[in-house]
C-alpha cells in the first residue's frame, strides 16, 4: 500500500502539489484523475524522487521513501514516464535495464538477469523482438517494451503517466490488459488516465485531483457521479448500464 500524506511538490520555486493526501491500495489498480496541469505527473514525479518533496511523506506498505537510497527505491517503484526518447538501442538492451537496482558497478550480467528480461519479454508477447532496435518497431510495442523493462525490475509497485497516450484502440486495450495482470501477480499498479470509461471497467480506485490537491478517492462509479468531477473537468458523465456492465459517456 502506498500512503500520500499532506504532500507537497515546488517545481522552478513554484508550488506545484499543496498537500496532497492519498492512500494507493496494495495489488490493486489505481487511477488518477483530473485536468490538465493539476498535478497528477507531478504526483508520479515526486514519489520517484524526479522532483524534490518539500513537505509531507510518502510510505510503500510502511517503508518511507525519503529513508531509501537511490538503489532501493529503484527496488521499490518502477516508473514508465509518459514522453519518451527512442533510444538507439535493442530492445532486449532496453529491457536489461530493468536489472541495474540488482547489479554493483561495474555491470555484469548473471544468467538469472537474463533468465528475468526473457521472462518479462514472454510476458508482454515480445519474445522475438530482442534484437530489433527501438527505432524500428511500432509506438505500441515500444509501450510493450518498457512494460517488460518494468517487469524486470521486479517492483511491488509500477507507476504509469498515461500509458495508453498515442496507441490506437487495440493498443490501449492491451495495455489496460497488461495492467490488471500486473495486479494478478500482486503487483500495486498507479496509473493516470484521462478515459472516464477506461477508469470505470479498470481501476479498483479512483483518486480525484484538481489545482494540486486531491479532491475525492472512492470506486470509479462515486468518483465519476461526484460534484467534485463535473467542478473540475466541467462536464457531466452519464452511465448507461449494459449486460456487460455500466458505461459512460459524457456531456457540456
Amino acid at each position: 500500500m502506498i500512503t500520500i500524506t499532506d504532500l507537497h511538490a515546488a517545481y522552478d520555486g513554484e508550488e506545484i502539489l499543496h498537500g496532497v493526501s492519498a492512500v494507493f491500495p496494495k495489488g490493486k489498480i489505481s487511477v488518477i484523475l483530473g485536468p490538465n496541469g493539476c498535478g497528477k505527473s507531478t504526483t508520479l514525479k515526486t514519489l520517484m524522487r524526479l522532483i524534490p518533496m518539500t513537505g509531507g511523506t510518502v510510505t510503500v506498505d510502511g517503508r518511507d521513501l525519503n529513508e531509501l537510497s537511490q538503489q532501493e527505491l529503484a527496488r521499490v517503484l518502477a516508473y514508465l514516464p509518459q514522453g519518451r526518447n527512442i533510444p538507439d538501442i535493442t530492445v532486449k538492451r532496453l529491457v536489461m535495464h530493468g536489472r541495474f537496482p540488482y547489479l554493483s558497478y561495474p555491470r555484469h550480467y548473471r544468467p538469472e538477469d537474463y533468465e528475468i528480461v526473457a521472462q518479462a519479454l514472454e510476458w508482454v508477447g515480445l519474445t522475438d523482438f530482442g534484437p530489433k532496435r527501438m527505432e524500428n518497431i511500432s509506438g505500441g510495442q515500444r509501450q510493450k517494451v518498457y512494460l517488460a523493462m518494468a517487469l524486470a525490475q521486479d517492483t511491488p509497485v509500477i507507476l504509469m503517466d498515461e500509458p495508453t497516450t498515442y496507441l490506437d484502440i487495440k493498443n490501449q486495450f492491451e495495455m489496460l490488459d497488461c495492467a490488471r495482470m500486473l495486479t494478478d501477480m500482486g503487483k500495486t499498479v498507479v496509473m493516470i488516465l484521462h478515459d472516464f470509461e477506461a477508469a470505470l471497467h479498470y481501476a479498483d480506485h479512483v483518486v480525484l485531483m484538481n489545482d494540486g490537491k486531491d479532491l475525492i478517492a472512492g470506486d470509479a462509479r462515486t468518483v465519476l457521479s461526484s460534484e467534485e468531477l463535473r467542478g473540475a473537468f466541467h462536464v457531466t458523465p452519464c452511465f448507461i448500464e449494459a449486460e456487460d456492465g455500466p458505461h459512460c459517456y459524457v456531456r457540456p
